[in-house]
């Protein structure tokens, strides 16, 4: 799968990842290979992406949107910390 994490100010993260566990508006769901697509608010917490089985990063958000659709995943945040 391909995401995306940008803010208004920059492009945080983009590349090929495993799973990612993010902060749903109703209760945090994983996104994993051929998920359903899929169109949801997110709250401010922690977006997981595991990259590999020995590498996972971990970034901060305050909010936004995620979007799913044909293996390619994009976060719209308002903002990050890493």
């Amino acid at each position: 799968m391909n995401l995306e994490i940008l803010t208004p100010e920059e492009k945080v993260f983009e590349g090929t990842v495993e799973l990612i566990k993010v902060p749903g508006t109703k209760g945090s769901f994983e996104i994993l290979n051929m998920h359903a697509p899929i169109i949801s608010t997110l709250e401010k917490g922690e977006v997981k992406v595991k990259i590999s089985k020995t590498q996972e990063n971990i970034f901060t958000i305050s909010g936004g949107v995620v979007e799913v659709r044909d293996n390619k995943i994009i976060i719209l945040a308002e903002s990050v910390i890493e």
